[in-house]
Parts: C-alpha cells; sequence; structure tokens
C-alpha cells in the first residue's frame, strides 16, 4: 500500500524478488533489515565506516547504510545468507570456522562478502591485497590474522579445486518467493 512520500522499489535478495515502499531517505540496510526481515545485514556504525552492512550490490560490495534503497532499485543484492543457500556453508565460510576467523560474528558478514568480491576479481590475492580490499571492514575481537588466513586458504583451496564449486553469483532462493513485506 502506497503512503504520500513513499515510493515503491524493487530488488532482488538472495534470488528472491522483494518489493518495499520506502521514504526517499531510507537506508538500503533499514529497509532490508526493517521491512524484508534480513536480519543478518548488521547495523555498526552508520557512516559507512566499520563495513559491518556490508551486502553486494550486484556482485560489488556496499555499505548498506549508506546506499539509499531507492538507489537500489533494480538491482540485485545478495546478504551473507545468500552465500549459503540451502543452509550448506559456503567454502570460504567453513575456512572462516576452521581458522577461527568468526569471533563475535558481527563483521564476519561484511568480511565474508567483501573476501568473495575479491576473489571473484583475483582468485589467488596476495595476503597484502586481502588486506587492502578488507581495510573498510573492522574487526574489533581479533585481529586480522585468521582472517587473512582464511581468505588464504579459501583461495588455495580453489585454485586447487576443491574449494569453491560454484563460481557464480551465492544465491539462492529463500523464503516463500511472496516478494512482499514492504509495507510496514
Amino acid at each position: 500500500m502506497s503512503d504520500p512520500g513513499r515510493q515503491r522499489v524493487t530488488f532482488t535478495v538472495n534470488g528472491e524478488d522483494r518489493d518495499a515502499w520506502v521514504f526517499p531517505h531510507d537506508s538500503l540496510l533499514d529497509v532490508l533489515r526493517d521491512a524484508l526481515g534480513h536480519h543478518e545485514v548488521r547495523y555498526g556504525c552508520g557512516e559507512g565506516v566499520c563495513g559491518t552492512c556490508t551486502v553486494l550490490l550486484d556482485g560489488e560490495p556496499v555499505s548498506g547504510c549508506l546506499l539509499l534503497a531507492v538507489q537500489a532499485d533494480g538491482c540485485s543484492i545478495v546478504t551473507v545468507r545468500g552465500l549459503a543457500p540451502g543452509g550448506d556453508l559456503h567454502p570460504l565460510q567453513a575456512c572462516f570456522l576452521r581458522n577461527g576467523a568468526a569471533q563475535c560474528g558481527f563483521c564476519t558478514p561484511g568480511m565474508l562478502l567483501t573476501a568473495w568480491a575479491l576473489l571473484q576479481r583475483d582468485p589467488r590475492p596476495s595476503r597484502e591485497r586481502i588486506r587492502r580490499e578488507l581495510v573498510g571492514n573492522l574487526c574489533r575481537c581479533t585481529g586480522y590474522s585468521k582472517i587473512l588466513d582464511a581468505v588464504e586458504e579459501h583461495a588455495a583451496q580453489a585454485a586447487e579445486g576443491s574449494g569453491e564449486p560454484r563460481r557464480g553469483a551465492p544465491v539462492g532462493r529463500e523464503g516463500s518467493g511472496e516478494g512482499t513485506g514492504g509495507d510496514a
């Protein structure tokens, strides 16, 4: 249902068509969390500094808190849940677990999505390149060594053919497929 001042936007979220009625000032983060129920997208600093709210927008990592929902109209969005369609861990997630790279888990979704995007562009990045790519994702628990180890391990596994069976977008269909939820 439309309200004065709101406009309808449509996205594909983790492979599912969704729509929402939003105000022009609503952030993508707020719409994903509050209107569409994607609580796996975390709220961190609200200023685009920490990377906690990272999602993939047409395959590129963006801060959901800085992007207006209307700017994402018609785009494909992937949250960390989209890395594991059907509930099976993505090999990159498994590497994070094996290396103890997920401490409190707050930064982990943004780290995973940013690392995934990097590995699509550069399947064998140097440790320095991984470090540079993740600079916008802050970890307050443990530092970055285990996270870098996890990304390197996944890259090595993928190069050997044992790490990432799927090279395309990490999406899957979720929920009922009703495609609504934006009237809240």
